[in-house]
C-alpha cells in the first residue's frame, strides 16, 4: 500500500458496495467499506429491503470469483422463462402472452433471483471471511480530497483514510460523486414502485412474468417457496398518487386490486410481507470517474426496474474496474486507469439507460390506441426469431 491506510475505500454498503468489497478483497486489495446505516439482514425486520435482485448470466462469473456464488446459489430461484403479457384492453385480462425461453440461446437460465435482505446477509458473511476487507457499518464517507497521487476520505466518526482509489457505490444521491464534482442528468417519471412478496396456489415454474396495462409493469419474479407455498416477489409500478393510494389500502382491499392487476395468472395472490414503496427515476452521471474516484452502480446510473438491468449494469462496472486493477495494480486509481474505465463503460451505460427509458415510457401509456400499438409491437418482435434472440442476448449484457 506504500504508506496508504488501504488500497480502496468503498463508499456504500448496499448490494453494489458489498459486492465491490468482496470482489476487490478477494483479488488481494486492502479494502475499507463504509455505510451510514447498518444493513438489515432479516426478512421481516423493520427497514428490510423487500426488493429482489436478478443476477443475469454474466454476473455469475464475477460472483464466483469473489467467493459469493457458493453462498448465494442455495437461496436462488432460477429465471428460465421471461413472460411478457399485454393486458391493455378494455378489461384487465391477458390479450397477448409471449414467452422468451433461455433455452433458445443458452443451456443456463437467464439468471437467478434473490431477495435483497438475504443478499446483504450472505455478503456480510463472506466479508467476515476476507482478511483484507474491513466493513464499518454506521460510518459514512463525508469528505473527499484528491490529488494526483492519492485520495483522502473523511469519515463521520472523525477519522480519515488515505487510499489510491475511492469506489463510490453510495447511491443515486452519492455524497462522493457530489464531492468529486461530477454532474448528473435526472429524468423523473412521476412513478413509484410498490415492492412486496406474495404466495400463490399455481407454481411459477421459474417463469418471470411482466404484465403491461397502464402506469408501468406489474412484475412477478420467482422466489423459493415460502411456508410451503409457491412464492414470488412483485414490483408494481404506478403513477405516484395511485401507488400511494394502493399502499394505504387495507390488506383485503389491496389484495383485491392486486389480483385484478395480476390477471390471476397464478391464482389468487396473498400478501406474504409488508408493502414498501420506491421512487422511479432514470439518472446518468456525466462521467464514470473523477480524480481517484470511480463511480459504480446508482452513483453512476439509475434505471427503472425493467429487465433486471440495474444491478447487472453495476456488476459490469465492477468487471471492468477489476480487469484494469489486475492488469496494472501499481497504477490503481491513476488518471489513465480511470479514463479507460470511463471510456469502456459510459457509452454502453448511456445506451442502456436510454433503452430502458423508452421501455418504461411505453409501459406507462394509458390511451387505448397507444396500448394497442404496444401490443402490436410485442407481437411483431416475437414473430421474428432472429430479432427475438438478439434482444434476449442484449438483455443478458451481450454486445
Amino acid at each position: 500500500m506504500r504508506g496508504f491506510d488501504c488500497d480502496i475505500v468503498v463508499s456504500g454498503g448496499g448490494i453494489a458496495g458489498l459486492t465491490a468489497a468482496c470482489v476487490f478483497g478477494e483479488a488481494g486489495f486492502e479494502v475499507v467499506c463504509v455505510d451510514p446505516a447498518p444493513p438489515v439482514t432479516e426478512r421481516d425486520a423493520e427497514g428490510s429491503d423487500l426488493r429482489t435482485t436478478a443476477f443475469l448470466q454474466p454476473a455469475r462469473t464475477l460472483l464466483e470469483g469473489a467467493g459469493l456464488w457458493a453462498r448465494l446459489a442455495p437461496h436462488a430461484a432460477p429465471l428460465q422463462v421471461m413472460r411478457i403479457v399485454d393486458a391493455g384492453g378494455a378489461e384487465p385480462e391477458p390479450r397477448i402472452v409471449k414467452e422468451f425461453d433461455a433455452a433458445d440461446i443458452s443451456a443456463e437460465p437467464f439468471g437467478w433471483n434473490l431477495p435483497n435482505w438475504l443478499l446483504r446477509r450472505e455478503m456480510l458473511a463472506r466479508l467476515a471471511e476476507l482478511d483484507r476487507v474491513s466493513f464499518r457499518p454506521g460510518v459514512a464517507a463525508e469528505r473527499l480530497f484528491t490529488r494526483e497521487g492519492e485520495a483522502r476520505v473523511g469519515l463521520s466518526d472523525g477519522t480519515r483514510l488515505t487510499c489510491q482509489l475511492v469506489i463510490a457505490a453510495d447511491g443515486r444521491a452519492s455524497p462522493m460523486r457530489a464531492a468529486a464534482g461530477v454532474p448528473v442528468k435526472t429524468t423523473r417519471y412521476g412513478q413509484k414502485a410498490l415492492a412486496f412478496a406474495v404466495t400463490h396456489p399455481i407454481p411459477h415454474e421459474n417463469v418471470s412474468t411482466e404484465i403491461h396495462r397502464t402506469g408501468g409493469p406489474f412484475t412477478l419474479v420467482p422466489l423459493p417457496d415460502y411456508r410451503g407455498l409457491p412464492s414470488s416477489a412483485i414490483v408494481w409500478m404506478e403513477r405516484g398518487p395511485e401507488a400511494m393510494r394502493l399502499k394505504a389500502l387495507p390488506e383485503a382491499e389491496f389484495e383485491a386490486e392486486m389480483n385484478a392487476r395480476s390477471c390471476l395468472l397464478f391464482g389468487p395472490l396473498k400478501l406474504a410481507s409488508r408493502r414498501t414503496i420506491w421512487p422511479i427515476i432514470s439518472q446518468v452521471a456525466e462521467r464514470m470517474a473523477a480524480e481517484r474516484v470511480a463511480l459504480v452502480a446508482e452513483a453512476a446510473h439509475v434505471v427503472p426496474p425493467i429487465g433486471a438491468q440495474g444491478l447487472n449494469m453495476s456488476l459490469g462496472d465492477m468487471r471492468v474496474l477489476l480487469d484494469l486493477a489486475r492488469a496494472a495494480p501499481e497504477r490503481l486509481g491513476d488518471r489513465a486507469m480511470l479514463d479507460t474505465y470511463h471510456r469502456r463503460r459510459h457509452g454502453e451505460v448511456t445506451l442502456r439507460v436510454a433503452g430502458i427509458d423508452l421501455l418504461n415510457r411505453t409501459s406507462m401509456v394509458a390511451a387505448r390506441p397507444l396500448r394497442d400499438a404496444r401490443a402490436m409491437g410485442l407481437n411483431a418482435i416475437y414473430s421474428l426469431a432472429p430479432v427475438r434472440r438478439t434482444l434476449m442476448q442484449m438483455g443478458l449484457g451481450a454486445r
